[in-house]
């Protein structure tokens, strides 16, 4: 027995079953979306079993992604939780059979109070898919499960299709990744998205040395500080930077090397990011110029020091 091509079996029949989903995509997505688009209240989720699992990853996706959204288990709504359900809310409905007696419990309070019903079902002729505003239809004609039993296909096609949901209402909503920091700020990218390079940047005893500086105090200074450079000032105003790599460059031409000042080896035009910049901003920067370090300024005046690990990537 191969375990790797059981694996690798499992791969090539959800991944078919995935790219089938396209084939059986109506115009109720686009109603559903923007269905949710208009309405003023939440998005919420219902499933029982497998599909609960699956709603609760979508419902996730969706409050992340700027889309007010929850979990709601329909087990617990038909038991007293339906009062969580206001009339301007929009339910969708998960069941692969469309059959799942808990989720068809709630459709009568649905439709009396008014809600919005999306459904995602296999089975487009079942009672849910028929009760519904708008069906998605994720049928899969084979699960992953070597049995064809256990619901495997059928849920990955299930979170493929709440993906799309949410991809779509991202696309038209123009919802961003700024936007997207606001909902994970304790995250690295929420982190990169929000923090400032004044809130990272090295500003306690910065390599400085002066224009006309001699190269013996250049490479005290190089080798008293963390940065592997130093900035080069004339009169408070940025010239130039020298890195460990001029230094050993410089060497190579013994005869000249004691002779050497700033000037003679400052790369002029240093790579420059202001105070209120934020870290993405300073990544793409550096990566732009294939630099790892970057001078902070403010008002015209150095301030700081940013290098590629204080930005947390």
């Amino acid at each position: 027995m191969n375990i790797k091509n059981i694996a690798k079996e499992v791969f090539v029949i959800e991944s078919k079953e995935i790219a089938n989903l396209s084939n059986l995509l109506t115009e109720d997505f686009e109603k559903a979306v923007k269905a949710v688009l208009n309405t003023n209240g939440k998005f919420i989720i219902s499933g029982m079993g497998k599909s609960g699992i699956i709603g609760k990853k979508i419902a996730a996706t969706l409050a992340s992604t700027g889309t007010p959204s929850f979990f709601l288990h329909p087990g617990e709504a038909y038991h007293g939780d339906l009062g969580m359900i206001e009339r301007d809310d929009i339910l969708l409905l998960i069941s692969n059979s469309g059959e799942t007696d808990e989720v068809l419990k709630i459709i009568p309070f649905l439709k009396e109070q008014g809600n919005i019903i999306i459904s995602i079902t296999g089975n487009p002729l079942s009672t849910l898919a028929q009760n519904s505003h708008y069906h998605l239809n994720v049928h899969v004609d084979k699960e992953g499960c070597p049995l064809d039993l256990a619901p495997m296909s059928s849920t990955t096609a299930t979170l493929v299709m709440g993906d799309a949901l949410a991809a779509a209402l991202m696309k038209v909503k123009n919802f961003e990744a700024k936007d997207f920091a606001q909902f994970h700020p304790g995250g690295s990218l929420g982190r990169r998205l929000l923090t400032k390079v004044e809130n990272v940047m090295h500003q306690d005893n910065l390599p400085i040395c002066d224009i006309n500086d001699h190269i013996k105090n250049i490479v005290k200074t190089i080798s008293n500080s963390k940065f592997g450079l130093v900035v080069v000032m004339d009169n408070n105003k940025i010239e130039g930077v020298i890195t460990d790599g001029d230094i050993r460059r410089a060497m190579d031409d013994e005869n000249k090397f004691f002779q050497l000042k700033a000037n003679d080896l400052m790369t002029k035009n240093p790579k420059v990011i202001n105070h209120d910049a934020k870290l993405t901003q300073a990544q793409e920067l550096m990566t732009q110029n294939k630099v790892n370090s970057l001078l902070v300024k403010k008002d015209n005046s150095l301030v700081g020091i940013v290098q590629i690990y204080d930005l947390g990537l």
